[in-house]
């Protein structure tokens, strides 16, 4: 099994990119791989409100984090965001991504 940190930075205004990078890491996920999805910058906007490919990564069984700034700088709240949704800060993405075996992807 492998270890995927995979961030997200485009948002779904970007058009269908975003949204084709979460559906992998749902494909991922679902095929038992450890799968973790940070949105950063105006890609905190795919887990807002009934977000569909946020949530389609929780059911696979993926963890989905928020970088907690990208958050602030957007004036959203952690209750705008689809159940199940982690807010974190950059020292827990520098642990993941320093971690043995993680394997980052930047879309």
């Amino acid at each position: 099994m492998v270890d995927y940190l995979l961030i997200e930075s485009t948002g779904p205004q970007a058009g269908p990119g975003g949204q084709r990078f979460l559906d992998d890491a749902a494909w991922l996920a679902r095929g038992g791989e450890q799968v973790t999805v940070l949105l950063v910058d105006n890609g905190v906007a795919g887990a807002v409100g009934v977000a569909a490919a946020a949530a389609e990564l929780l059911r696979a069984g993926g963890t989905l984090w928020v970088d907690d700034f990208s958050l602030r700088q957007r004036a959203l709240a952690e209750r705008d965001l689809v159940p199940g949704v982690q807010v974190v800060g950059i020292a827990d993405v520098a642990r993941r991504l320093l971690a043995d075996g993680v394997r980052a992807v930047w879309h």
